[in-house]
């Protein structure tokens, strides 16, 4: 009876993996087919965004944030610990304020070709009505006429216009590029080709009555190049109104949600195209979201895991053509009646974490303080040595860390923080707070709350190419209802625009006599 029931169960366990191994081969074979017509059929609506910096890349530390730095900084930066293989010593943390330099980043060719036919087209703008200036001068200069003060009056309105227009070029369009776009910018190119055909059109006329023609009147060479000038000063001020005025006003409402934990803000925005739109989202999300944690999200589907991992399902009957579809419909099953008492355990574990925090809390603020005071009687035995023997912040830090470092780093382990701060960002940020006679509690804010996710180093930025992902055309202006979305490695912001409704007010008038009032008082009133 004993061999013959575990025999069943063998060959149960042996029919179940051979069915799971055919339906995961199934399934990763629709996969492969669905993923390959999902790409191919909206492969031209993917674009990619990746933001311009000079600064390198790092690696994705979302997948193996333990890899970057010592987990064990809180343990390993006290003089009394000798069990860990990084233990270190006092006189060791000198070493750990020195920053080690990166990989140099590559320099993108791609990246500065605006920027390059931006200077291209205002050198061939300034030079342009100088060489309609100088050009007669210097083929035909003995047939020329003398124009006297109304042609020195025209020098020195051109030059004027000149520096004016050289100024206000350089203050629109030489700038540093903050984004590569995916698609070129509509509007500038537009202003491109309008001032290229200003030019060739002025080039032609040029050629044409004045070079073959041999022009005598000096006075209308020169007022010539005066209205080429002043054309090119109002393409200016359409580039202006166009690049920097059209979009002030606020059009459209844009709530962007992230995909993993559900962050939500609003935006509201002018009339732009869906790639400008996605670069302005992407600035507003590094300083008003919260920095993305993954290890927050790994709560729910331990949990769900530790459920499905406790359910056992045996197949009496022996295996059949559908035994792995019947076992994952009785897991379902299992799970949906334990939903009457997974909520206590879910509250449980929430209170527990919570009474966790608020003692790992305690602590560190117990031990903070401690060693700002600490600090604060340094200072005070300082002031009394020679000017040459004084602390540097960075020493002083590096002194008073290792008393703060295991609070903080069991309160950074609780929180779930210990990937996004390493011990030489902690250490350099306590240094700064000391030069700059900060409290405790200022020191405490950037762990206490989670901030933006500029406040963090470059390492705990996921990743910083996003791929804009649309099925209108990125260069289409937005409307009520675009919808688009922005992917990173691990997580996408996805964005829907409502225009603003039209608002209608209406006047009321209260004529200034409406609402005053006598008060009579009766002279029997009791006192």
């Amino acid at each position: 009876m004993d061999t013959d029931s575990i025999h069943s169960g063998y060959s149960h366990h042996s029919n179940r993996s051979r069915g799971s191994n055919k339906q995961s081969e199934r399934s990763s074979r629709d996969r492969h087919k669905s993923h390959s017509r999902d790409s191919s059929s909206r492969s031209d609506k993917n674009v990619t965004i990746s933001a311009s910096s000079a600064q390198p890349q790092q690696p994705d530390q979302g997948s193996a944030p333990t890899d970057a730095q010592d987990d064990n900084w809180g343990e390993t930066t006290t003089a009394v610990t000798g069990t860990s293989d990084h233990s270190l010593s006092q006189e060791d943390l000198a070493g750990f304020g020195k920053e080690t330099e990166g990989p140099v980043e590559k320099l993108n060719c791609i990246r500065f070709l605006p920027l390059a036919l931006t200077l291209l087209l205002g050198l061939l703008v300034l030079v342009t009505p100088l060489s309609f200036l100088v050009l007669p001068q210097v083929l035909w200069p003995e047939r020329l006429q003398a124009c006297g003060t109304a042609c020195e009056g025209l020098f020195l309105s051109l030059a004027f216009k000149l520096l004016i227009l050289l100024l206000a070029g350089w203050a629109l369009f030489v700038r540093p590029t903050r984004a590569s776009l995916p698609r070129i910018a509509v509007f500038r190119a537009l202003l491109g080709l309008l001032t290229l055909l200003l030019l060739l059109s002025y080039w032609l006329f040029f050629g044409v009555r004045i070079l073959d023609s041999q022009e005598e009147n000096y006075q209308g060479i020169v007022q010539f190049a005066v209205s080429l000038v002043d054309a090119l000063l109002f393409i200016h001020y359409l580039a202006v109104v166009l690049l920097e005025i059209r979009h002030l006003q606020p059009c459209f409402s844009l709530c962007v949600v992230r995909s993993t934990d559900g962050e939500t803000h609003h935006y509201n925005l002018g009339q732009l195209s869906i790639q400008r739109a996605a670069l302005v989202i992407l600035e507003h999300y590094y300083k008003d979201f919260s920095v993305h944690n993954p290890a927050l999200l790994t709560a729910a589907k331990s949990r769900a895991a530790k459920h499905l991992a406790g359910l056992k399902v045996y197949n009496v009957d022996g295996a059949g053509s559908d035994a792995a579809t019947a076992q994952s419909r009785a897991k379902i099953a299992a799970a949906a009646r334990q939903r009457d008492t997974s909520h206590n355990e879910l509250y449980y574990e929430e209170a527990e974490h919570d009474r966790r925090v608020r003692k790992r809390k305690a602590r560190l603020v117990v031990a903070v303080e401690e060693a700002f005071t600490h600090v604060r009687r340094l200072q005070e035995e300082e002031k009394k040595k020679p000017p040459g023997d004084e602390m540097d912040p960075r020493e002083a830090a590096q002194a008073i860390f290792p008393s703060m470092a295991r609070a903080l780093q069991k309160y950074l382990r609780t929180t779930r923080q210990q990937h996004c701060h390493s011990m030489d960002s902690i250490q350099a940020h306590l240094a700064f707070c000391i030069t700059n006679n900060m409290t405790p509690k200022a020191f405490l804010e950037s762990y206490l709350m989670a901030g933006p996710t500029l406040q963090y180093g470059r390492e705990c930025w996921q990743t910083r190419q996003w791929t804009l992902v649309s099925e209108a055309s990125v260069t289409s202006p937005l409307h009520h209802g675009s919808e688009f979305q922005l992917k990173s490695s691990d997580f996408s912001l996805v964005v829907t625009s409502k225009a603003i409704p039209h608002l209608k007010l209406s006047e009321e008038y209260v004529h200034p006599k409406s609402h005053k009032f006598v008060l009579q008082l009766q002279s029997e009133t009791s006192v």
